[in-house]
């Protein structure tokens, strides 16, 4: 979960200004915690305490307004009326990392994944994209190899995962749709040797930089087993106190 927080800081600079190449600064003095972050810290914490998705997500949402929410979103989370509204956008996919932490069965985490997404982003496509990241995440830290993990998520979901980052990177632009991101943050892992060379990639693509590093930082944090001191610390310094106490009891209890 952490791998997918430290993500969406570090692509944070890049949200609105994207790049094309890894050689960047991981960290500097604008990088912040986004909506990504918030929502990932909701699905956390309704996880921990038992209560409902769509309370945590509305609590959390609410207590931090401009975190960078899209305006279908917005206007979803300061309603009275909390019913869905058929989003495919990738915010389903940045903030289900948590379900592929905590549950124990394929079955279970494509079930919990999909209660996440449908609070809001009912849509087909907004479901399978939570549902593939969250598999991605449950198969790389049950010591799933890489090849294995690509072929169950084209085989389940049908995304293009045959191709690299190279390929990727030249004809990319900002996409804020599921199936114009989730795929590629699959590659940007599948094509990594680190946690911090996932999450270069994620950027270097040139698109919704901090989605996409939030959904491949928490696959890769999955995979390789831990997210690098330096990084965790920084994440530590940049969130709030209530988005880290709650991201460390998740931790400690799913680690």
């Amino acid at each position: 979960m952490i791998g997918a927080i430290a993500g969406d800081i570090i692509g944070s600079v890049y949200e609105h200004r994207p790049i094309k190449t890894k050689n960047f600064p991981l960290f500097n003095d604008r990088c912040t915690f986004t909506d990504d972050t918030v929502l990932t810290v909701a699905v956390a914490e309704a996880i921990l305490s038992g209560g409902t998705y769509v309370d945590s997500v509305r609590r959390l949402g609410r207590h931090y307004p401009y975190a960078g929410y899209g305006g279908s979103f917005s206007r979803w989370l300061h309603s009275d009326d909390s019913e869905p509204y058929n989003s495919w956008g990738n915010g389903s996919a940045m903030r289900v990392s948590p379900v592929g932490f905590a549950f124990s069965t394929e079955n279970e985490v494509l079930r919990q994944a999909r209660m996440t997404a449908e609070i809001t982003h009912n849509h087909p496509e907004g479901i399978k994209g939570a549902q593939a990241t969250a598999l991605a995440i449950y198969l790389a830290r049950t010591a799933h190899n890489k090849e294995a993990i690509r072929s169950r998520i084209k085989d389940l979901f049908a995304y293009d995962l045959d191709r690299t980052v190279d390929d990727i990177r030249p004809f990319y632009s900002f996409d804020i749709s599921c199936q114009g991101t989730v795929p590629e943050a699959m590659v940007a892992f599948l094509d990594s040797n680190s946690y911090e060379d996932a999450v270069r990639n994620a950027i270097s693509l040139g698109g919704d930089s901090d989605t996409l590093a939030c959904i491949t930082g928490g696959v890769a944090e999955a995979f390789y087993g831990t997210v690098p001191k330096k990084i965790r610390d920084k994440v530590e310094e940049l969130l709030s106190a209530d988005l880290w106490e709650v991201t460390t009891a998740f931790c400690d209890k799913y680690r």
